[in-house]
């Protein structure tokens, strides 16, 4: 049998060592306390920003009531309330594009899709200045020939262009790039076409950096182009942390009943971002929306 022994204090020890912790001086003859470890430093910010793509549909006088200058401080009033840091338009032209830069707290990249200048509609990119400092930029058109205004494939209507900015985050200094897309609405190859390129180019751009691929790609989920989209990157919609907030569907078409049934305006993210929320706002005033697309924003980490 093996025995532990367990040494036992008498009374009178116990008695000794307490009047030596109570003499003057003995704290100070002690060792002193090692410092406490500092806690490591966190490689970068972990700070949420809200990304958001907004087709703000174009000036257009035969809209009346709901034409831009009758909804321009809504979409302005929307955008600072809800604290966008980061968002991509679709359909704004010059004028609109102006008006959004009014808010002195945003700068923005982005040319018109006719001319590479002005003409036309932009899929321009604003973003915070106070968090974000713009590093490089570009455009390309949704074509076979991307580098030059052109139309894509089976596309009649209208030049398709994708703006995009590499920002760089103040706080943290890590960047990140964000690509504006605006798809078309007629043409089915040209759809599927392009969500092929803008893949990619995001490949060849951002070079496996963080990336948000933001817009109204004129589809539903289930088509080919979107399940292309899906595969490579990440369904904000899909990858919430908390539920989806808001109507599934975001285009409104200025109908208050409309029935708000089909997803057309997506932000996808890649493998750097956690998504912990997202929502289709569908914020009107006296009756009427600020645009024909409700805003798509998500709450995003970089992690």
């Amino acid at each position: 049998m093996r025995f532990t022994f367990v040494p036992r204090v008498t009374a009178v020890a116990f008695a000794m060592l307490l009047a030596f912790a109570n003499m003057p001086g003995a704290a100070a003859a002690a060792a002193p306390a090692a410092p406490a470890a500092a806690a490591p430093a966190a490689p970068h910010s972990a700070a949420s920003l809200n990304v958001a793509t907004y087709n703000l549909r174009y000036n257009r006088a035969e809209d009346g009531a709901n034409a831009w200058p009758a909804r321009k401080e809504m979409v302005k009033a929307l955008i600072r309330y809800h604290e966008f840091d980061i968002f991509g338009t679709q359909e704004g032209l010059a004028d609109q594009i102006a008006d959004l830069a009014q808010m002195a707290e945003f700068d923005h990249v982005g040319v018109g899709r006719d001319d590479g200048k002005q003409a036309g509609e932009h899929s321009a990119i604003y973003f915070r200045k106070s968090r974000f400092a713009l590093l490089n930029k570009g455009d390309f058109w949704l074509s076979e020939t991307p580098e030059r205004p052109s139309f894509g494939w089976d596309a009649r209507c209208c030049h398709r262009l994708v703006s995009w900015a590499k920002l760089r985050e103040r706080t943290s200094g890590r960047s990140l790039f964000v690509f504006s897309v605006h798809f078309d609405h007629e043409g089915e190859l040209a759809r599927r076409a392009s969500a092929d390129l803008v893949l990619r180019k995001i490949a060849e751009i951002a070079r496996g950096e963080a990336a948000i691929c933001l817009g109204d790609f004129n589809s539903t989920p289930e088509t080919a182009q979107m399940q292309t989209m899906a595969h490579a990157m990440r369904d904000a919609f899909l990858v919430s942390a908390t539920p989806p907030y808001g109507p599934l569907g975001t285009f409104n078409n200025f109908h208050l009943d409309a029935p708000m049934k089909d997803r057309i305006d997506y932000i996808f993210v890649d493998r750097h971002f956690e998504v912990r929320k997202y929502a289709v706002l569908s914020d009107s005033l006296d009756r009427r929306y600020p645009s024909d697309h409700h805003p798509v924003v998500a709450r995003v980490v970089l992690k």
